[in-house]
């Protein structure tokens, strides 16, 4: 069940994303659109509630459970996030917007814009971790918790490679072709930090 209401939640995500899109810019309602897009973080907490209500029926503590952390914790991350990015490129495409800034490619300007990300993933796992801790803490010694702390160990885990991957953006920054014009080295909207 757990499973079926992630898949649920992130097929929402999206159709949220798209109705909130089309309507604020295909039949300009401003307001409706914030509404929708407001509605996003609804379906975590539906997720959350389902998860504790199947626990607190008796539910042996699963993988599916910490699947469910796992899920909350990256889009309170990276959630507002995807929404921003895709908004931008939206309201571009539909609105006649200029193009949104794209990310840096190069130097220590990309090695920053990672970091930024590498705290979002951070942030993720620090919810992920707790909601974990709080399901072990809820079964107590009443069921075999050993799936929930499988889970937290994935999370420290993929924090941990996330972030060696960043620290590579700053000990071996990424350098701009050699044939690549002024514009290229530059960060978009910074006019003189080079890479």
């Amino acid at each position: 069940m757990i499973v079926a209401l992630i898949i649920a939640c992130e097929v929402g995500f999206w159709v949220l994303l798209a109705l909130g899109l089309a309507v604020r810019y295909l039949l300009k309602w401003r307001r409706t659109s914030v509404v929708l897009l407001l509605c996003e973080p609804v379906l975590e907490l539906v997720l959350f509630v389902a998860t504790v209500i199947d626990l607190k029926n008796g539910a042996e503590p699963s993988w599916e459970h910490g699947l469910a952390a796992l899920y909350i914790g990256y889009t309170v991350a990276f959630g507002h996030y995807t929404i921003r990015w895709i908004d931008g490129h939206a309201a571009h495409r539909l609105g006649g917007a200029p193009p949104p800034p794209k990310p840096p490619r190069y130097g220590l300007a990309r090695a920053r814009h990672e970091t930024k990300l590498w705290l979002r993933g951070v942030l993720g796992g620090a919810v992920a971790l707790a909601l974990l801790q709080s399901a072990v803490w809820y079964v107590g010694d009443s069921g075999d918790i050993s799936s929930l702390r499988a889970f937290q160990w994935a999370a420290l885990r993929a924090v941990g490679i996330y972030g060696l991957i960043t620290l590579a953006y700053w000990i071996w920054p990424k350098k701009a072709p050699a044939g690549a014009g002024e514009e290229s080295r530059l960060t978009p909207g910074k006019e003189h930090v080079r890479s």
